[in-house]
């Protein structure tokens, strides 16, 4: 077996993260990583203090590469476009990783929350589309109303919960669209303080 030192902190959450896509997050262990990286379970404290860091560094580690995913997205002339691109690279994602998907805007354990930092980095393209539909001022209320349709349906959909028929691809491309043209239009007034 490797010795701890040749198993870096990189691989001991890539094993996490494989292991919670496969097995879901009951399963992630201290003993399932070790066993995944070739080491014994106590070795992995030595880069990992405990279960809980290992899942928010896997939230963390999931959360970033959405970040880059979404950063991918270039930018066009018509930021509905951009919107529907960006709206399509979550659901990507989410059918790629479900159970990363589903860890980082769920979580179940505090553990699992991302920090502040990385959830600005990751909906930093979000927030620039949606000020550029929905003006500087209504940035935020338009991302988040953006970002609860999708993983609204994105989370139905994971759970096969769309029952009724349908092309559900058609579905969301119809909900991205509405809501970019929506966001487009004349900015809404302000919301009751």
């Amino acid at each position: 077996m490797p010795t701890p030192d040749r198993t870096s902190l990189d691989e001991i959450i890539a094993a996490g993260r494989a292991i919670l896509e496969s097995d879901g997050l009951a399963r992630l262990t201290m003993q399932a990583v070790a066993d995944r990286v070739g080491v014994r379970a106590p070795s992995l404290y030595k880069r990992v203090r405990s279960r809980d860091d290992l899942v928010r560094l896997i939230a963390e580690a999931t959360v970033h590469d959405l970040g880059d995913q979404l950063a991918a997205v270039g930018t066009g002339d018509d930021p509905r476009q951009d919107l529907a691109e960006l709206a399509r690279t979550l659901r990507a994602f989410a059918h790629a990783c479900p159970a990363g998907y589903r860890l980082i805007v769920a979580p179940t354990l505090d553990a699992a929350r991302p920090g502040l930092e990385s959830l600005t980095r990751a909906v930093a393209p979000v927030m620039r589309v949606a000020a550029s539909l929905a003006g500087q001022r209504h940035a935020l209320e338009a991302a988040r109303t953006v970002t609860a349709w999708a993983n609204g349906f994105i989370s139905m959909e994971l759970a096969g919960a769309f029952n009724l028929g349908g092309d559900i691809d058609r579905a969301f491309e119809f909900g991205i669209t509405c809501l970019g043209d929506a966001l487009a239009g004349q900015a809404p007034p302000d919301p009751p303080a």
